[in-house]
């Protein structure tokens, strides 16, 4: 008889796991972008579509515009690798970089930005939708973008002729069960 109860534990726990449905965002990416290899930038022009695969309606949502991290020495980026004596070495010879020149559009329509409240983060912003993004439905964003690239101190930017380029493109913060995720980029370590 125990073995029996045992065996129907199992079957009941594994049929009340298999109901906590797994999903996640869609985005597809279609980037034009050129490296002016003599002002050491990127300029480009992004289109995204946005399918909202989560149970829940958008109001916005968060994007990374990690060059940004690169701009002053106030962002989440540099105030790591100042609090990092192993690291901080690299901060002596630097020159700064960023992302400038988005024109984020909604289905063709002008969209407004606003930027994160935490004054590191001025490499997250909050793209506000006209509509509510519906379970189901998609957007398609796009926008102009051009980054100029920080001298080579931490995962991006050039050094001696030679271009060492990361997460250069604006792109959707994740959004999953646990709700959004909106960090800014860091020194080591910004995957999800």
């Amino acid at each position: 008889m125990r073995k029996y109860l045992i065996i129907l534990l199992l079957c009941l726990g594994s049929k009340a796991f298999a109901q906590d449905k797994y999903w996640q965002q869609y985005v597809n990416y279609n980037i034009d972008v050129t490296l002016n290899d003599q002002d050491k930038s990127l300029k480009g022009f992004e289109t995204i579509v946005y399918k909202n695969n989560s149970p829940s309606e958008l109001d916005f949502i968060w994007f990374h515009i990690w060059p940004n991290a690169y701009k002053q020495e106030s962002t989440a980026l540099f105030q790591q690798i100042k609090n990092d004596t192993s690291r901080v070495k690299k901060l002596d010879k630097y020159t700064y970089g960023s992302i400038e020149g988005l024109n984020f559009k909604v289905n063709g329509k002008t969209a407004e930005t606003e930027p994160h409240p935490n004054p590191q983060y001025i490499d997250v912003i909050k793209l506000k939708l006209k509509s509510p993004l519906k379970p189901g439905d998609s957007v398609t964003i796009t926008t102009d973008f051009k980054v100029k690239l920080p001298s080579y101190f931490s995962r991006s930017g050039f050094a001696d002729g030679e271009f060492m380029i990361c997460q250069w493109y604006p792109k959707p913060a994740v959004f999953d069960k646990n709700g959004w995720h909106e960090f800014p980029y860091l020194d080591m370590g910004e995957f999800l």
